[in-house]
């Protein structure tokens, strides 16, 4: 049998004031290795159904992986996974940057977070030293004051940061963990729960990281980096212009979302707003995670308005502030991603919350009463700012707002809730499912809500067959090629299925997606395969690791059927199934009988009961996950 490594977990009781270290035996730990998976193992062992995610009962745990921190680009992710307080079901949430080499350097693969603390607490990790500390001098500060206390006060420079701002301190749903001051465990409101918990920050003491297993056969992966680089336009566009590169093209095609998803078409602003733009304009340096050579964190700066220190805003916030809400200005969008990293808010949830407000007001379903005087018309930049303050400290209009829009169509009733682009009560990203059902698919069943990077996208297989892209892909499955993208049928949801199950290892293995991509990246599957044997002495096979990602998504599943979830939840907004209205889309909409018919389709190949949409008890069995049936009888 191959070695696999024992996970050292460190047990925080907040409101005994216990630190505790625990180990989990490796032949656990490799059918859960790191990520949600060994996150969803420890809560499923010990929490019971039915907690509310915002009470003392809820469980939050970070966890990283046998890989994390090794010398190769790609290796430096944190998985934060609880109940969210966002959508009810399973929360995962996932972050690059430093931290997460460095937890791992420290001899940690996950630090669990129970009760509630009495009073606001950090902790902090230096080795075998773990120690709550007080944090009432830094509750309400900003992320980047509360980072500068921390390290004045520990006295050294050398240290990784994971923390609430204000957000979560005041449970506002999407608030999410900062680290860096720029990178965002940014999804499902896990800052939310830290906030509950009065946990202010994680903090950990900067550590010598992994050294490969089979040096020699490791170099192999990581000595031809510049030709790897040069051979992935997409890795390359990624340092050039960031994840926000590909927002023209989008709009160009007629899929970038505007104006709450009413159009796929921003004639007026696009290239405002893109990533060339930001590289001519305010772009003053390209920032990286631990190891990586792609460079693709954007660092913005505009004198006396947007400091560095808080990066730069990528895609998927240049659409859910620009084109959601009509905002033409690059400018604003600076700062409020900006303002969101300070405060710690999600910017898609923030942005999508806003622009659902935005659309009820000049429908007259929200008026300027209830705004407090603020005028919500699609394109007021000037109110942007304003109103993430607002939710950030949950004043005025904010405080509604900070319940994310699926909350607030519920209290508003009626019409508003046609207005909410929400998949259980997430905001969805900003890849619309018109251009990609085998993502819409994937946004409906997807166990944690609506997630663009949970799956593979359609527009590869419009791709030659002999192209790189499509031969990395044919090594976790083999798929008929389609003349568009926007085609549903059997062969694109086992497309779904399949590229789903490599994404979740991906995750387990808290592995970044745009180095250990399936298809478009620096290394493809049977890299990882290598990755794995020659980093940590692992003798796996791309069976074994598609098995594990399979796995995590039915605990999740699980998860979600204890607290009562079904097929019933799997639904897109009904707006994604009428026609776009105008631009180069015009007339383009998702066939609902062809998607229902495709949900059906995913369930019989997962192994869930179509009736109900949750794993069948055979399933459960197969993936090795019995214990959970066995437990709860």
């Amino acid at each position: 049998m191959s070695f696999f490594p024992d996970a050292r977990i460190l047990d925080i009781d907040l409101t005994k004031e216990q630190v505790t270290v625990k180990s989990l035996p490796g032949e656990i730990y490799r059918l859960y290795p790191g990520g949600s998976a060994l996150g969803l193992y420890l809560i499923l062992n010990e929490m019971e159904a039915g907690v509310d995610p915002l009470s003392s009962e809820n469980m939050l745990v970070f966890s990283v992986a046998p890989l994390t921190g090794l010398p190769i680009s790609g290796t430096s992710r944190v998985v934060v996974t609880t109940k969210s307080p966002l959508t009810g079901t399973i929360g995962d949430s996932q972050a690059g940057g430093f931290f997460p080499a460095d937890l791992k350097g420290n001899g940690y693969d996950a630090v669990v977070f129970k009760g509630k603390a009495q009073k606001p607490v950090y902790l902090y990790i230096d080795g075998d030293k773990a120690e709550l500390k007080s944090a009432e001098h830094i509750w309400g500060k900003v992320t980047g004051d509360a980072e500068k206390i921390i390290r004045d006060e520990i006295g050294t420079d050398r240290l990784e940061i994971a923390q609430i701002g204000p957000g979560g301190e005041n449970l506002v749903k999407y608030a999410c963990i900062i680290n860096m001051c720029n990178r965002a465990n940014g999804r499902n409101g896990t800052g939310a729960v830290m906030g509950s918990k009065n946990l202010k920050a994680l903090v950990v003491k900067k550590a010598k990281h992994l050294s490969a297993y089979n040096k020699e056969k490791f170099s192999e992966l990581t000595t031809n980096i510049k030709e790897r680089m040069a051979q992935s336009p997409a890795a390359e566009g990624m340092r050039e212009h960031g994840t926000d590169g590909d927002l023209l093209g989008f709009h160009e095609a007629g899929f970038l979302p505007t104006k709450n998803w009413t159009t796929g078409f921003f004639p007026e602003g696009a290239k405002n707003i893109t990533g060339a733009t930001m590289t001519e304009t305010i772009l003053v340096d390209r920032d990286t995670c631990y190891a990586c050579a792609i460079n693709c964190k954007r660092v913005v700066e505009i004198p006396e308005k947007v400091d560095p220190l808080y990066g730069g805003p990528e895609y998927e916030t240049c659409a859910a502030i620009g084109s959601y809400c009509g905002v033409t200005s690059l400018e604003t969008i600076a700062i409020a991603n900006q303002l969101c990293n300070m405060y710690g808010l999600d910017t898609i949830s923030c942005g999508g919350t806003i622009a659902f407000a935005m659309e009820c007001y000049e429908k007259g379903i929200i008026t300027q009463e209830d705004t407090g005087g603020l005028e919500l018309n699609f394109g007021n930049s000037e109110v942007i700012p304003i109103l993430i303050s607002q939710i950030a400290n949950r004043q005025g209009f904010g405080d509604l707002l900070a319940e994310g829009s699926a909350r607030v169509a519920q209290k508003l009733g009626g019409e508003a809730l046609e207005l909410c682009i929400a998949v259980k009560g997430q905001e969805l990203p900003a890849h619309m499912p018109q251009l990609k059902p085998a993502v819409g698919v994937i946004y409906a069943v997807n166990p944690f809500g609506a997630d663009h990077q949970s799956s593979e996208h359609d527009t590869f297989l419009v791709m030659p067959a002999d192209s790189q892209e499509r031969r990395w892909l044919a090594q976790i499955g083999t798929w008929k090629g389609y003349d568009d993208p926007f085609q549903i049928d059997d062969d694109k949801v086992r497309f779904a299925f399949d590229s789903q199950c490599f994404f979740s290892i991906l995750d387990t293995l808290c592995l970044c997606q745009f180095v250990w991509g399936p298809c478009w990246e620096l290394y493809g599957p049977s890299d990882l395969v290598d990755l794995c044997k020659n980093g940590i002495g692992w003798e796996t096979s791309l069976f074994e690791l598609m098995r594990a990602g399979e796995r995590r998504i039915n605990m999740m599943r699980y998860f979600n059927s204890r607290e009562g979830f079904t097929k019933a939840d799997d639904k897109l907004p009904e707006r994604i199934f009428r026609p776009l209205p105008d631009g180069p889309s015009k007339g383009v909409y998702l066939d609902k009988e062809k998607f229902t018919k495709a949900l059906d389709t995913y369930y019989e190949f997962a192994g869930w009961d179509v009736e109900t949409g949750n794993p069948t008890p055979a399933t459960l069995r197969k993936l090795g996950l019995g214990w959970l049936i066995d437990k709860d009888k």
